[in-house]
């Protein structure tokens, strides 16, 4: 009996080593995932990590954007490329898809690193769909969308050009493959948290498994999103105003944005956006830059008031 005890505890023991053996081999992996990705971005000075290649994000986009386009034709919803409102939509990117190359050189001088030319493989195109969404978006790879319900809160095509740099700014920042590699993170932990946790009792597990996934989403996944958010407010209001839009405008806009659904909205720390006020408050601490881009390539133009 004592000798069964005794092979009992070291087959436990035996377990709970291949265990934590596993737990090791999910950290190891998922350091080497995590830092191996890691560069630094030449927009912000920050250190960036990706889960996909630039290739990888043009081909991705093209797919996501076709098939946009395929929903919004079943829908009866794409508007012409003729349209008044397509012409204007498609202007005011072009002159903001101009102004990339002189853009991405001074941000990427400004932070001492060689200026990327990935943009350069961007597929660029811009699509205007009826809608009542206030929304745009830029996908990898250059793949602009604008849903008409935004055109009342922007008002204006200077309004218009911070939003589109601002969505311009995240295909740039390459945020679509940073999010990937932040969700290939979340999911080696989540892995290796089952596995650690394998021995518990079923409801002890769930709630361990509740409050860790809390924790990831509070402390790791909303404020990554939120410094997206900020980091492309930055580079789209230089790129708004080095294509002679007024910069200024960005501000009174995020006052509309912030007045859409009745004002209500999540507190920030439980957003991946940053709080309306505060984004006002980032970009007007942006705006002498601005102002600066403007001046400089902008002396055909009237000076801004």
């Amino acid at each position: 009996m004592r000798r069964g005890r005794s092979g009992g505890a070291r087959a436990g023991r035996g377990f709970g080593g291949i265990r934590w053996w596993v737990l090791l081999l999910f950290a190891g992996y998922a350091a080497f995932s995590w830092f191996g990705s890691a560069e630094t971005d030449p927009y912000t000075g920050e250190t960036a990590h990706y889960g996909a290649s630039p290739v990888e994000e043009v081909q991705l986009g093209a797919q996501a954007y076709q098939q946009v386009l395929s929903d919004a034709t079943a829908q009866g919803a794409l508007l012409p490329a003729d349209a008044e409102v397509s012409r204007q939509i498609r202007e005011i990117a072009e002159r903001l898809i101009a102004k990339v190359p002189a853009v991405t050189e001074a941000l990427a001088t400004e932070n001492g690193q060689e200026a990327p030319q990935i943009y350069r493989d961007f597929q660029w195109d811009a699509a205007v769909i009826q809608s009542d969404d206030a929304n745009a978006f830029v996908l990898p790879g250059g793949k602009i969308a604008v849903y008409t319900g935004l055109l009342p809160v922007a008002e204006n095509q200077n309004a218009m050009a911070a939003i589109l740099g601002h969505e311009i700014a995240h295909a740039l920042l390459r945020h679509g493959s940073q999010r990937m590699a932040q969700q290939k993170l979340v999911q080696v932990g989540q892995m290796a948290a089952g596995v650690a946790l394998g021995g518990m009792d079923p409801g002890q597990q769930q709630a361990v498994m509740a409050a860790l996934g809390a924790g990831a989403q509070y402390g790791f996944i909303l404020p990554y999103g939120r410094n997206h958010e900020t980091q492309a407010d930055k580079v789209g209001l230089m790129l708004a105003a080095a294509a002679c839009f007024d910069p200024r405008e960005a501000v009174p806009l995020w006052e509309r944005m912030g007045r859409l659904g009745g004002g209500e909205r999540p507190p920030e720390f439980a957003s991946t956006h940053p709080d309306p006020a505060n984004r006002q408050e980032t970009l007007r601490a942006l705006m002498p830059q601005a102002e600066a881009f403007y001046r400089e390539h902008c002396a055909d133009r009237p000076p801004l008031q």
